[in-house]
């Protein structure tokens, strides 16, 4: 399948996110009418926005970017999402996150086979290379995709300052763990703390970024504040959230969900409508904000830049 070439998407086709906001005109509207007090005795839902961000100044427009999708709404972004340490249901982070997180202070250890091991602290993320942004197709495993303005850079920006030795041949990224912060980190749903991992290559392709926003601000909690991974050619959860730990190492890691359950949820997890999960089809996904659905991409539309990659490799079996 021949991918169109990305260009950069100009800000005349980005969705305003005042326009997803439709909350906090609800409440003005409803307070200016009187008749909150009524709503809210008749138990009336009012739809839910996440709380912002911090405006980023500055950001540079990646010729990476995707630009022939719409983007996938503010709202559903922020408030649809995985993240089982706040909770199983896609609603939970949103819901728990913004009140239990801290990402201040913060700081990543780099740590492993590197010459320049150093703990840093996450406001110097920000400072290490120009900020872009990067309009990206994301795929769930479960079926769902957005696509998403993301804010970061390379993260082998990152990579060639800490100095791989040859012995570096995988790169772990260690989430946060913290059951005061992370309610569901209690609960025996996974083998905590959440680890993820790519191959050397993968993680100094130029499409993986260091997350640091989306939508033009600062990450959200419920999206992985402070800092996180964006690899948009592999299912969502090999993007690890709220990182403290990157580590390279000479054995493939143990990753979290190919722990917790190795027949469906392979090392390298990349888009393959052709590789069934077990328990359904990847064939066909639905966009967040569409009505039906949509035939999956190869490498979820980026096959272009990343099939080479895993020339000569079974997909099957290297799922």
């Amino acid at each position: 399948m021949r991918i169109k070439p990305f260009r950069d998407i100009s800000g005349s086709e980005i969705t305003p996110k005042a326009l997803y906001e439709t909350r906090r005109d609800f409440l003005k509207t409803a307070v200016g009418l009187g008749v909150m007090t009524g709503i809210a005795a008749a138990g009336i839902g009012l739809p839910r926005v996440a709380r912002a961000g911090t405006k980023l100044q500055g950001l540079v427009k990646s010729p990476l970017s995707l630009a022939s999708e719409p983007l996938t709404s503010y709202k559903d972004v922020t408030t649809y999402n995985n993240y089982y340490e706040f909770g199983t249901g896609k609603d939970d982070p949103s819901d728990v996150a913004p009140s239990r997180l801290h990402p201040r202070p913060w700081t990543v250890a780099i740590e492993g086979e590197i010459k320049k091991p150093r703990t840093i602290d996450v406001d110097e993320l920000f400072k290490l290379a120009p900020l872009q942004e990067r309009v990206y197709r994301m795929r769930c495993v479960e079926g769902w995709s957005m696509v998403i303005p993301w804010v970061g850079y390379p993260l082998s920006e990152l990579i060639k300052r800490a100095e791989p030795t040859g012995k570096a041949k995988y790169v772990e990224f260690v989430s946060l763990a913290d059951p005061e912060q992370m309610p569901g980190v209690k609960l025996p749903i996974l083998d905590w703390p959440y680890v993820e991992g790519l191959r050397m290559d993968e993680a100094m392709h130029p499409l993986t970024i260091l997350c640091l926003g989306l939508y033009g601000e600062t990450l959200l909690n419920q999206n992985g504040a402070p800092v996180r991974v964006v690899v948009p050619w592999k299912y969502g959860f090999k993007n690890g959230k709220s990182i403290v730990k990157i580590r390279f190492v000479e054995e493939q890691p143990k990753t979290t969900w190919a722990l917790a359950n190795p027949h469906e949820y392979g090392f390298y997890s990349n888009v393959n409508p052709e590789v069934d999960h077990p328990r359904w089809s990847q064939a066909k996904e639905r966009r967040i904000g569409e009505f039906g659905k949509r035939p999956t991409l190869m490498f979820n539309g980026y096959g272009d830049q990343v099939a080479s990659l895993y020339a000569g490799m079974d997909l099957r079996k290297y799922f």
